[in-house]
């Protein structure tokens, strides 16, 4: 059993916050699937505290996701604060504090210092957000974060060593720099520095793919726990299959088909029941490839069930696909599938 920030956790394996994926409905499915905490989508802290209803939204808890924390990111003092305040309220086990994305948008400012990874540029004004964070909520504050803004300019030890004085309980290290964004290697080296550095748990983050990696940044690092974030999307398995080795040496491996289609669906209904049609649907396009890995014909189905806009439509699609599969057996991987005698859905353009 692991234990920090006064939590509990059943294993060392945690669901990244990923924006536009780490919802409710995605949380709590990878919560009954082993991950042992998650965490919303990183929390615009200027949002919140206008009250904007989309980021109000972000922060909305279910009672079977916890543990669970919040995270939020901005540049402001004030908005910060108000905004670590006003998650505090909700009710999460603790404050995360993203200090670590790479996107050009939050990162990159034409004027001044932008959020996000940018604040790495910045690292003074860094610690000092994380210290007034600290001191505005009684929840333990954590930080998510990256090595440095690029290869010239790693900052990460001295920054654990900063962020530690200032009564942050745990910090999550991106082991990439901002200017790599998701490219390139994650170089672990530097989860180990830091977890060398400091007194407080270090979470180690970047190219966790699957169970086996968890186990070689566990054994490489010495880090306290794993967080995985790309690599759930689509394969929310990764969580139990990661427990199960960890418990009893054995990986189960990936469910089969029938077990996939049940976990997609079940993510479908709670989509479709928090948002709406065809929203819900529209939003589960991006886990679909995961869903598909290794199954024939993968590539025709994903094309039927993108044209899909309702929950029926999908159904419809998936038992068709299923018959196929029951009716060729091993013939399946030589056959072609194109679900003919279907009804096409209207046109139906991608989210922005």
């Amino acid at each position: 059993m692991l234990r920090f920030c006064n939590i509990e956790f059943e294993n060392p394996v945690f669901l990244a916050p990923m924006e536009d994926v780490t919802d409710p409905s995605f949380r709590r499915l990878c919560r009954r699937y082993g991950a042992a905490m998650v965490y919303t989508e990183f929390v615009s802290s200027e949002g919140l505290i206008r009250a904007a209803a989309k980021t109000r939204a972000k922060i909305a808890l279910a009672p079977d996701e916890h543990p669970v924390g919040i995270q939020i990111y901005g540049n402001r003092e004030e908005a910060l604060v108000e905004a670590a305040q006003l998650s505090e309220a909700v009710g999460p086990q603790l404050i995360d504090i993203n200090f670590g994305c790479p996107s050009k948008k939050i990162a990159c400012k034409r004027e001044g210092v932008g959020a996000g990874a940018g604040l790495l540029r910045e690292p003074d004004l860094l610690v000092h957000l994380a210290r007034a964070v600290v001191r505005s909520v009684r929840l333990p504050v954590t930080v998510k974060t990256r090595l440095g803004w690029d290869a010239q300019s790693i900052i990460i030890e001295d920054l654990a060593r900063r962020l530690e004085d200032v009564g942050v309980q745990a910090l999550t290290v991106h082991a990439r720099t901002r200017c790599q964004a998701f490219k390139g290697e994650a170089d672990w080296s530097w989860i180990a520095r830091v977890k060398r550095a400091v007194r407080i748990p270090v979470i180690g983050n970047g190219d966790v793919r699957e169970p086996a990696d968890v186990l070689r940044m566990l054994e490489e690092t010495g880090c306290d726990a794993v967080m995985i974030g790309r690599a759930a999307v689509g394969n929310p398995w990764v969580f139990s299959r990661t427990r199960s080795i960890l418990k009893s040496g054995i990986d189960p491996g990936p469910p089969d088909f029938a077990a996939r289609v049940r976990a997609y669906l079940e993510l479908v209904d709670t989509r479709v029941a928090e948002k709406g049609e065809p929203r819900g649907i529209l939003e589960m396009r991006k886990h679909l490839s995961g869903y598909l890995k290794g199954v024939p014909c993968a590539t025709s189905l994903r094309a039927r069930l993108m044209e899909q806009t309702t929950r029926a439509g999908v159904q419809e699609i998936i038992h068709s696909f299923l018959t196929f599969l029951e009716t060729q057996g091993a013939r399946a991987e030589h056959e072609h599938w194109s679900g003919a005698g279907l009804p096409l859905a209207d046109a139906v353009a991608e989210p922005a």
